[in-house]
C-alpha cells in the first residue's frame, strides 16, 4: 500500500490490475476510482487548488470563505463522507467548530494496510464518534464497510451519507446517463444553487420530476443547457432488498456504481451542479452530479432533520445507541459496457 500524494495531497493508494482507488489522510475522501483499462477517474477533482484542511485559515484562504464550508471546500474531493451531520451545522455548532457535513469530512485519518485492503479510522472529538472503513479490492470492484461507534453514553439521532460526487471528464451533462432503484421523490424546499429549473417542494415519482416552467425533466440526464442547479431526494424502492445507483458514459464505455443494502441507507439526493455557483471557489466553472445515499433525504441542519422526522413514512435518521455500534456495507464497480446497464446486483465476496 504505497503512500503518495494525489493533487499535492497526502494519500494512500489500493490496486490491482483493474482498478486503483485512492483515499486522502485528512478527511478520508475517495479522490478516485481510476479505471486502468478505459483511463479516467469518474469522480470529482475540483477545478480549484486543493489544500490540506488542517492547513486551512479564512485569513490566508479567502477563496474558501469565512462559512461552515470554508474548511470542508478548502479539501474536498469524491466521494465525500457526512457524518453525524448531513448538511450545515447550526450557529452554535458552528461557533463551538463543527463544520459543514460534519468534523469526519475535514478531520485526519488513521491509515493501514491490512491483509486484504486497508483500514481507515478516524474519532471525531466534537461529535464523540468512532469511524472506521475498511476497502478492499475484488477485481472490478471495490467492498466497502463502516462502522460508527458511539462513545457517549446516550442515544443519539444521526446523520450518515456517501456524498459521491461524479464530474468531467467521465461526466457530461449532454451523453452521461443514470439509473437508480428509487420510488417516491421530493424536490427540495431550497435551491443548492443559483439556477434552478425544479418545481420547490414538488412530490413526485422517480425519475420525472416536475420543471418550474412546466412539463417533467428526466433526471436519468442531467439538465443539458448551464447554467442549472437542483437537489432532489429519492425513497429506495422497498421491493427490493439492495439499492443501487448507475452512472454510463458513453464516451468511455464504462458504468460505474454503488449498491448497498437499503436496511442501511434508504435514501438517495441528486444534487446537480452545472456552472450555477458564481461565488468563490465555483466561479461558474463547476459541473458536478452528487449521487448521495444514506439515512437522511436532505442536506440540512441537526434540528430540521430531526423535526422533519419522516418523509414518505421513512424515519430522516438514524438512531445511534449509546456506546453502540452502526455497521454498513456497499460496493462499488465498474462495467465496461456499450450501453447502460439497468440494473446492479451486490457482488460476491
Amino acid at each position: 500500500m504505497p503512500r503518495s500524494l494525489f493533487m499535492g495531497r497526502k494519500a494512500f493508494s489500493l490496486e490491482n490490475s483493474e482498478l486503483r482507488v485512492t483515499v486522502l489522510e485528512e478527511g478520508g475522501h475517495l479522490a478516485e476510482i481510476f479505471d486502468k483499462r478505459a483511463q479516467v477517474n469518474p469522480l470529482w477533482v475540483p477545478h480549484w487548488q486543493s489544500i490540506e484542511p488542517s492547513a486551512y485559515s479564512p485569513a490566508l484562504h479567502p477563496e474558501f470563505g469565512a462559512g461552515s464550508d470554508g474548511k470542508l471546500l478548502a479539501g474536498i474531493m469524491g466521494h465525500n463522507l457526512c457524518l453525524d451531520l448531513f448538511g450545515g451545522p447550526s450557529q452554535a455548532e458552528a461557533a463551538a467548530g463543527i463544520t459543514a457535513h460534519g468534523e469526519g469530512s475535514v478531520n485526519r485519518n488513521q491509515i493501514a494496510e491490512t491483509a486484504n485492503g486497508i483500514l481507515m479510522a478516524i474519532r471525531l472529538p466534537l461529535a464523540q464518534l468512532l469511524f472506521t472503513r475498511s476497502l478492499e479490492l475484488h477485481g472490478h470492484s471495490v467492498r466497502i464497510r463502516e462502522t460508527v461507534e458511539n462513545l457517549t453514553a446516550s442515544d443519539r439521532p444521526i446523520a450518515w451519507t456517501q456524498h459521491v460526487t461524479l464530474a468531467p471528464p467521465f461526466l457530461d451533462p449532454a451523453t452521461t446517463e443514470f439509473r437508480a432503484s428509487m420510488t417516491r421523490s421530493m424536490v427540495s424546499e431550497t435551491d443548492p444553487g443559483e439556477s434552478a429549473y425544479l418545481e420547490t417542494g414538488a412530490h413526485f415519482e422517480s425519475p420525472m420530476a416536475p420543471c418550474l416552467c412546466g412539463g417533467l425533466a428526466d433526471l436519468r440526464r442531467m439538465k443539458r443547457e448551464a447554467p442549472a442547479s437542483g437537489y432532489t431526494a429519492h425513497l429506495a424502492d422497498a421491493e427490493r432488498e439492495d439499492a443501487f445507483f448507475i452512472a454510463f458514459s458513453p464516451r468511455y464505455n464504462l458504468a460505474l456504481g454503488y449498491v448497498w443494502k437499503r436496511a442501511d441507507f434508504p435514501w438517495l439526493g441528486i444534487w446537480e451542479e452545472n456552472c450555477s455557483r458564481q461565488g468563490s471557489p465555483w466561479n461558474s466553472r463547476t459541473v458536478t452530479r452528487g449521487m448521495e445515499f444514506g439515512v437522511s433525504p436532505f442536506p440540512e441542519s441537526r434540528s430540521e432533520m430531526i423535526e422533519r422526522g419522516r418523509l414518505f413514512g421513512e424515519r430522516t435518521f438514524r438512531w445511534l445507541p449509546a456506546l453502540g455500534k452502526l455497521s454498513a456495507e456497499y460496493w462499488v464497480v465498474t462495467q465496461h459496457c456499450n450501453t447502460v446497464p439497468e440494473t446492479l446486483e451486490r457482488p460476491q465476496a
